[in-house]
């Protein structure tokens, strides 16, 4: 069996079935998935890096749909958006399109003080409490404080709602991250009942399967936009390629400060990697 050495240093067996996952996620069909998966896992060395793998999966791709070469990993994708405001107001989009109902600018009374959070989110009859982190360094793990202190956030807004100090009756914290979590964070959760959405976490419904699902990629998967034009995008309303993708390219150029020609450019690279 051939390992890859991931960026942490840790070895892990080689998956094809993740490559393959990886490949139909940029668009490629069945057929093409599988020959390239195929290929690459008899070619790789016993302990390639993953970098170096994901190297080979979107060069063999391009050769089969072009549009590739317009898009960003993912991974990377999301770590270039600032934390505030864009990760929040991307995350908000994101639990709609997942059927979540999103309150935003919360300030919430709790027993002992007030806590300002990310955004109300309701479903199923369960009222959550979103704290949103971000870290540039998508290889960072997100740890076991952010659950500690969301348990301690609900605690103090629950004794609020007792005490008629809090108008809201809120049932638990849900954390929202772009990273992994460590498994002590993992661990803590579950334990004390608190809601986490991480990178790859949990199994089902993570920050990327929710992503890949919707088609709701962060405009950021655009190769070619920079910081400072997500930063105009997201002031303008504009978190998703699908919105650059379909929007109109004059008012969403007039909005964001941006040439017309610039935002066509952006627009037909968004919707290269949207269309199959």
């Amino acid at each position: 069996m051939k390992h890859v050495t991931k960026a942490d240093g840790t070895l892990q067996p080689f998956d094809s079935g993740r490559v393959r996952r990886t490949l139909r996620n940029m668009g490629l069909g069945e057929e093409d998935a599988d020959r390239i998966a195929g290929e690459i896992e008899e070619e790789v060395l016993d302990g390639v890096r993953t970098a170096a793998v994901l190297r080979m999966i979107r060069a063999r791709a391009r050769a089969v749909r072009p549009a590739v070469a317009h898009r960003t990993n993912l991974r990377r994708a999301l770590a270039l958006l600032r934390p505030k405001p864009e990760f929040e107001e991307f995350v908000r989009v994101l639990l709609r399109e997942h059927g979540y109902r999103v309150e935003t600018g919360c300030i919430l009374a709790g027993r002992c003080g007030e806590h300002e959070v990310d955004a109300i989110a309701y479903r199923d009859a369960i009222t959550f409490f979103v704290e949103v982190k971000h870290h540039a360094n998508h290889h960072r793990m997100t740890g076991l404080d952010e659950g500690r202190i969301a348990r301690a956030i609900v605690e103090d807004l629950q004794e609020g709602f007792r005490s008629g100090r809090c108008s809201v009756s809120i049932d638990g914290a849900l954390i929202v991250c772009n990273t992994k979590l460590s498994e002590h964070a993992k661990r803590y959760a579950t334990c004390r009942g608190i809601g986490h959405i991480g990178w790859d976490y949990p199994e089902e419904k993570n920050l990327r399967t929710m992503i890949e699902d919707t088609g709701s990629y962060p405009v950021t998967i655009v190769s070619g936009v920079s910081p400072s034009v997500s930063t105009r995008l997201a002031a303008a309303g504009i978190l998703t390629a699908k919105q650059v993708a379909y929007g109109d390219a004059a008012t969403i150029a007039h909005d964001a400060g941006l040439s017309l020609r610039e935002t066509l450019l952006i627009a037909e690279r968004a919707r290269a990697i949207l269309e199959p």
